[in-house]
Order: C-alpha cells, then structure tokens, then sequence
C-alpha cells in the first residue's frame, strides 16, 4: 500500500512541479513507522523526483543557478543543521502537520499566472539579503522535518514577483534537490550516531516507487489533461492528510 501511495503521490507533485517530500512523511506517519527515520526515506524520494525535473528545467532555459545562489548559500547549511537537530514526535508531527496545511492551501488559492503580470520587482540592493535571510529559515525547517522546502519558497517568489510560472517551478526543484541533499546528509548522520541507520532498508521500494510516479507526472504534465484539475485533486490530498496528522498532533498534547 505505500508502494501505491508514494508513487500516486509522486505523480502528482511531479506534474506542479515539486518533490512531494511532505506527504512522504505523512504517509510514513499514518502507517506507524518510527518517526526518527521518516526524513531520510523522505529526502530520498524527493532526490529522485525533483532531479529529472532540474535536467528539464535546465534544458529549457529556464533555470539560472546563478540567480538561486542567494537562497542556496543560507539554506544549504541550515537544512543540514536541521537535519542533525534532534526533535521530538510531537514537535516532528505539528511542525509536518503545518506544513502540509500550508502546503494545500497554497495550491487550492494559488492565483493564476497572466502574460502582462511584472517580475522582477524585488529592488536590488535588497535582494541578496532577503532571499539569504528566506533561504537559511526555510531550509532550517526543511531540514528538521524531511522536505525540500520548494512549497515554502515559491509562494514567497510569487509574492516578490521573482520570476514567471516556469521559472519560479525550475527554481523550488533547484532548491528542493540541495536542500534534501543537505539534509539526508544530516539526518543521515544523526541516524548513524542514533544506530538507527538499518530501520531505512526495509523501506527500499519507495524511491524506485518515486521514480515511477515522477515520469508518470511528467506525462500527466505534458498531456491535454487540465493542469487546474491536477493541482486541485493535489491540493485536496495534502489538506486530507494535513488534517489527519493536525488531530494526531492535537492527541498528542493532549488537545482532545
């Protein structure tokens, strides 16, 4: 069943263009596995989807790194800071929980793109500063929980009018695919110092479940299917498990 899951979900995110590392971490979550070892399996995933769509960004012409430098210097560190701070389950699964709330509302009122909208209107002298400041915090809270990070920064690139649709989708998979390696390198090693690095194998068939779900978004992407009709039914799953994981966190703190 999470074979089925994990790939459904990567072929959902994949065709809006993120990694799904997220709901990775919900699903692991939901079906009881130790919660020490759900990032890395979720780094890994999002490794294997986002890489195929930075080669295809890059071969568009669509994403500059250069222009990504900024967010990469701060939050490629602190993702694997992140990575390495040791966090409760309560913490893990509020923080995932908020996450994934964010993550489906974004996608459900996520305001359409029109030809004549501006870009680039971020002034220049600010802009190293800001997108440094915004790279460190959210790769600080990509590390901690196991995602990439790229459902954070792109609404912040909408609201900076950093770039056009395509351009802001190349730029989250380039962050996405550091950050997670930053941070699998982290949890990598936290595990390692935890002797919990053998509870990763048994979940061996979800990358290649990944992989298959990627191309599989990547068709749906390029096909005559409506790319409004993806996101919505994408958006629909992440609020179902979003709040499924806020009651378990409410359980847990005793909430109700």
């Amino acid at each position: 069943m999470l074979f089925t899951a994990f790939l459904i979900t990567a072929a959902l995110y994949a065709s809006v263009g993120f990694g799904g590392g997220s709901t990775y971490n919900a699903l692991l979550v939901m079906s009881g596995a130790d919660y020490r070892v759900l990032p890395s399996i979720a780094l890994l995933c999002n490794i294997v989807v986002v890489s195929g769509g930075v080669w295809l960004f890059r071969q568009t012409g669509d994403l500059t790194v250069r222009r990504m430098l900024p967010f990469l210097v701060t939050s490629v560190p602190a993702a694997w800071v992140g990575g390495r701070l040791p966090i409760s389950e309560t913490l893990f699964v509020g923080l995932l929980g908020g996450a994934l709330l964010v993550s489906g509302l974004y996608m459900a009122f996520q305001r359409r793109y029109q030809p004549g909208d501006p870009v680039q209107s971020l002034p220049q002298d600010t802009r190293p500063v800001l997108c440094g400041m915004i790279g460190g915090g959210v790769g600080l809270v990509s590390g901690l929980v196991g995602i990439g990070g790229g459902i954070f920064l792109a609404p912040v690139l909408y609201i900076l009018r950093w770039g056009s649709p395509r351009q802001i989708a190349a730029a989250c998979s380039l962050f996405i695919l550091f950050n997670s390696l930053s941070g699998l390198a982290g949890q990598a090693a936290k595990l390692q110092d935890l002797a919990l690095l053998s509870l990763v194998i048994p979940y061996w068939p979800l990358p290649i479940a990944v992989l298959i779900g990627g191309q599989m978004g990547s068709w749906l992407a390029g096909t005559r299917l409506s790319p409004r009709l993806i996101k919505s039914m994408t958006a629909l799953l992440i609020l179902y498990v979003a709040v499924r994981l806020l009651h378990r966190w409410a359980g847990l703190m005793g909430i109700f």
